[in-house]
């Protein structure tokens, strides 16, 4: 990734259960809970899929980030993606989100903190938004294993507003690191 400060390009919500959100100018996050207003948000699972299976399982999904330098991959690509399109709610620039350690802990703006969670899992939805998609956020590796490049999920730690143009700083968490995994 780039040299320059981690920061916020875009934050986005949408209260009901669709694919893509909805840019804002702001979303505030809330400790143990989420975006406010989000259909994801609450302490435990919300993704529907997930919900007919373990609705008392905890919501490890309650902030979705990815980074912009994707949407730079793909419009390479042919693919015109924008932000909150993916259903992310705040997307980054500058900031390696696929090679962060879970446990991590990003400071984003001037209180919020979310923890790294996991992996995005990326299904069929995406080729349904825009054909082909899914092959280029869902790839192998030389050994046959998924490699998973649409997003991170966190928990909210500590709410707050978050906006575009808030820098983003990071807390690794102690040794040994887990690798992210899809959740």
């Amino acid at each position: 990734m780039s040299s320059e400060q981690p920061s916020v390009i875009a934050v986005s919500a949408h209260l009901r259960h669709r694919f893509s959100k909805t840019p804002a100018e702001q979303i505030t996050l809330i400790a143990g809970h989420g975006v406010e207003g989000d259909a994801h948000a609450g302490a435990t699972v919300k993704h529907r899929s997930r919900k007919r299976w373990t609705p008392a399982a905890p919501n490890l999904r309650q902030v979705h980030l990815m980074h912009a330098e994707l949407f730079d991959e793909l419009a390479e690509q042919g693919f015109d993606v924008e932000p909150g399109q993916l259903g992310e709610n705040i997307t980054t620039r500058g900031l390696d989100l696929l090679t962060l350690p879970a446990g991590t802990l990003l400071k984003l703006g001037p209180e919020a903190v979310v923890e790294v969670t996991g992996l995005r899992n990326p299904c069929v939805q995406i080729d349904r938004f825009q054909a082909g998609l899914l092959k280029k956020v869902l790839l192998q590796d030389e050994d046959g294993k998924p490699v998973r490049k649409a997003g991170i999920m966190s928990v909210v730690v500590h709410g707050g507003p978050v906006k575009p143009g808030d820098l983003i700083t990071l807390e690794m968490p102690a040794e040994p690191h887990r690798a992210l995994k899809p959740v």
